[in-house]
């Protein structure tokens, strides 16, 4: 089978398509015929050996070579062959979630996976930009931060992977959502349920004098606990989900002292992602899109995602 194999760390350039052996699956496992993955910021943070918390971060990936050669941790594809001890899945079923190796025409995975069936009116591209960024935003906005309805909001990269479905989230939620962004975005978090959007090519939010919120939530991490503490109410949250070993600092402090919060961290509740399905087969939310590339372009796929100025979701398509 085709599949991008990254045996060193570097620029995207590193990304090589190969032929490899197909995957064989053991008597709980099924194999997925992959249609569609995705890049996320741990995706080309990975391979470029700058992701958050080094070297806790490199001795995870692996310290002179990746451990995962195979990149990709969104999928979603077709159940072609199921394991004789598998009951949750079947021959036929269309999938989209979390996955491993998803940078190759098949992976394996398990009933315990994050994977979710497929509505009928998903396509294979939107299947694969739910996962991350939807989890995400759902885990910090509904569990860390326990938001409620009519609270003011600020979500800080309102355009971004993680943003349009913070953005609407938020919405779907109840609360009063400020929006940051750069300036071609603007309509389009507004067409997301923002009900204000700041330009920050133009006006820096952190040094607004005369607005306050239960949540700010910077899902790009360009902000800072204490540049944005005055802006939270007496017990407002700070989220930054870019986490760093200052960040997990301020949230032990914070969670001993004062009434504002800090959180960081990495969402970990992939139940979660049976609601987003709920939310979008309901057309309360829409997944988003910037751009597609096949599977063979994937290193431009990469290249493009890190630049920092997508519009939700970079998709990988693997046309087999």
């Amino acid at each position: 089978m085709k599949a991008i194999l990254q045996t060193k760390y570097g620029p995207p350039e590193v990304l090589k398509l190969h032929e490899i052996e197909k995957p064989a699956i053991t008597e709980n496992q099924v194999l997925i015929k992959v249609h569609a993955t995705s890049v996320t910021p741990m995706d080309y943070r990975s391979r470029s050996a700058k992701a958050p918390l080094w070297p806790i971060s490199r001795i995870l990936m692996g310290v002179r070579k990746p451990k995962q050669q195979i990149p990709g941790s969104e999928v979603a594809g077709e159940i072609v062959e199921v394991g004789k001890e598998v009951r949750k899945f079947k021959k036929g079923d269309k999938v989209f979630g979390f996955g491993h190796d998803t940078y190759a025409e098949y992976t394996t995975a398990t009933e315990k996976s994050s994977l979710e069936i497929m509505p009928p009116t998903m396509s294979y591209e939107e299947g694969a930009s739910i996962a991350f960024g939807g989890v995400t935003a759902l885990y910090f906005l509904r569990i860390k931060a326990n938001m409620q309805s009519g609270q003011r909001v600020l979500i800080n990269g309102a355009s971004g992977g993680v943003g349009v479905f913070a953005v609407q989230l938020a919405t779907y939620f109840g609360g009063e959502v400020t929006g940051v962004c750069s300036t071609k975005n603007i309509e389009l978090v507004r067409s997301l349920g923002a009900a204000r959007v700041i330009d920050y090519t133009k006006d820096n939010f952190t040094k607004e004098t005369d607005q306050k919120y239960e949540v700010i939530f910077d899902v790009v991490g360009t902000s800072s606990f204490s540049k944005c503490k005055k802006l939270l109410t007496e017990e407002g949250i700070y989220i930054n989900i870019v986490p760093t070993y200052r960040l997990f600092f301020q949230t032990f402090w914070t969670s001993k002292r004062g009434k504002k919060k800090v959180i960081t961290g990495i969402a970990q509740n992939n139940d979660d992602l049976s609601l987003l399905r709920e939310l979008i087969a309901a057309k309360s939310i829409q997944v988003i899109i910037d751009r597609s590339y096949p599977l063979e372009q994937a290193s431009e796929a990469h290249a493009y995602a890190e630049q920092g100025h997508k519009v939700g979701s970079v998709v990988i398509t693997l046309d087999n």
